[in-house]
């Protein structure tokens, strides 16, 4: 039901509406369906997924499917999850009754003490209160969860007060119960203890809670969503096999598989302010580097694949290089900030903890070294690319003739205009790369092209103190 200026009160009210309960299945069928009719974005920041994931989905919320996501770290699966509570009611109405945890359906009560309130009113003596989509979703991290946070468990205090331990009064009800009418996640499943996987497996199967072997029959109406890594999902004695078994959809995500959807993702999701006072440009190719060192990442011997290269990874890179930027900008009082590979240098920071090593193939390099060689080859593979539309290798054979070119990432922008007025004009196709007559977007391309040639093998490089000379 939406909300309205003049929504019921009381249960009376509510009646003269004409309101009728639904499941939660129910309702997020019937608001799915309008949305698909009216050819509506059902997904929004989701991407990627137009034609794999999202229409799997769909078919589950249609067959009413309690859901697995299935996939490896940062493949938006608790996005998704999350997402599913715009398929609710903006607004539901619940008895708001003293002394029950639950958002009672008004026309249908499901604990004792709600059906005796309402037995012992009349309607128009019973309040109405209304419950906000927003609120509807709970979500929880399976390590550590114990059966009384999901579950229930009985409560001392109110054996202490004379409640009889076989009743539900004398419970404290967890989140799933807390959740009727509602939707429940749960990431990381296989990480769930035992226990309370036995107890789902109840509330997915009888919808009732049984709390130390107290069967509290409920008829519980809860979505419930989860989410884990097919590395453990799928590895023997993590899920008991009759808790797989009621699950009744399992949705497979997966990495970009474009390099140019990666870098739309990492865009939106990095929601980096690039004007203001201190405005950045960035050309394509430092972006497609950046998404292109994640894409290598994935293929890495030396990085265990199990565990996945997530999305957040490239995310955390982008920002990194762009302080970076931002910094020097500062600095030297240029504007726009444009960032160079140079700039790449301190990915340390933001990469290393995103990395787990393959302890067998990387025992012999540290996680430094992997990630220089991932980011080596990254810059190859993008500059092989415009290599091919521009043919730079030309400016190879200048460093033949014993030029030796000093860049770095505190180097204003004018240094480089000042060295390539003494290059030979051959130097004026490193700036097709990206078209621009700005000091700072040239100096770019300038760095691009001499990484892309020492990746190649064709100039050498030595560091020093933050700075980096190429020559011959």
């Amino acid at each position: 039901m939406s909300v309205t200026s003049a929504r019921p009160t009381n249960l009376e009210q509510l009646r003269d509406t004409g309101w009728q309960s639904k499941t939660v299945k129910r309702e997020i069928y019937d608001n799915f369906i309008a949305q698909l009719g009216d050819g509506e974005e059902l997904f929004p920041g989701v991407i990627g997924y137009e034609d794999t994931v999202i229409p799997e989905i769909n078919l589950a919320l249609i067959a009413g499917h309690d859901i697995l996501f299935l996939g490896e770290k940062g493949q938006a699966k608790s996005r998704l999850m999350r997402n599913l509570i715009r398929f609710l009611d903006e607004e539901i109405p619940y008895l708001a009754i003293p002394n029950t945890p639950f958002h009672e359906d008004p026309l249908n009560p499901m604990s004792e003490v709600a059906r005796q309130f309402v037995d012992r009113h009349a309607d128009h003596e019973i309040p109405i209160g209304w419950w906000p989509r927003e609120q509807r979703y709970a979500e929880r991290l399976a390590p550590g969860t114990k059966f009384a946070d999901i579950i229930g468990e009985i409560d001392p205090a109110k054996l202490a007060g004379g409640a009889s331990m076989s009743t539900e009064q004398a419970l404290h009800f967890g989140l799933i119960p807390r959740m009727h009418r509602g939707i429940f996640a749960i990431n990381e499943l296989p990480e769930l203890d035992e226990l309370v996987q036995v107890g789902l497996f109840n509330i997915l199967e009888e919808r009732d809670v049984q709390i130390r072997g107290y069967p509290v029959r409920f008829d519980i109406d809860v979505l419930i969503l989860f989410s884990a890594n097919p590395s453990t999902y799928n590895r023997s004695g993590k899920v008991i096999p009759q808790l797989k078994d009621r699950i009744g959809s399992i949705i497979h995500t997966h990495y970009p598989r474009e390099r140019d959807l990666g870098i739309q993702i990492m865009h939106q999701e990095a929601e980096l302010e690039l004007g203001g006072t201190h405005p950045v440009s960035i050309p394509y190719f430092m972006k497609e580097v950046i998404e292109q060192i994640t894409i290598q990442a994935r293929k890495s011997k030396y990085i265990d694949q199990q565990s996945g290269v997530s999305a957040r990874f490239s995310i955390a890179n982008f920002r990194t290089m762009v302080a970076s930027a931002r910094q020097r900008a500062v600095i030297h009082q240029e504007k726009p900030a444009v960032p160079r590979i140079s700039d790449l240098g301190h990915l340390y920071s933001s990469a290393l903890g995103k990395l787990e090593l393959d302890l067998m193939g990387s025992s012999q390099m540290s996680e430094r070294q992997v990630l220089d060689a991932v980011i080596a080859e990254a810059i190859r593979t993008v500059f092989d690319e415009y290599v091919d539309r521009h043919g730079l290798e030309e400016i190879a054979d200048i460093f033949a003739k014993g030029v030796s070119i000093e860049v770095g990432d505190m180097l204003p922008s004018a240094r480089y205009a000042e060295m390539l007025q003494r290059v030979p004009p051959v130097w004026d196709k490193a700036f097709e790369v990206n078209a621009a007559e700005d000091e700072a977007v040239r100096a770019s391309c300038v760095e691009f092209v001499l990484a892309g040639l020492y990746a190649h093998d064709r100039i050498s490089r030595a560091q020093h103190h933050g700075k980096i000379r190429y020559e011959t």
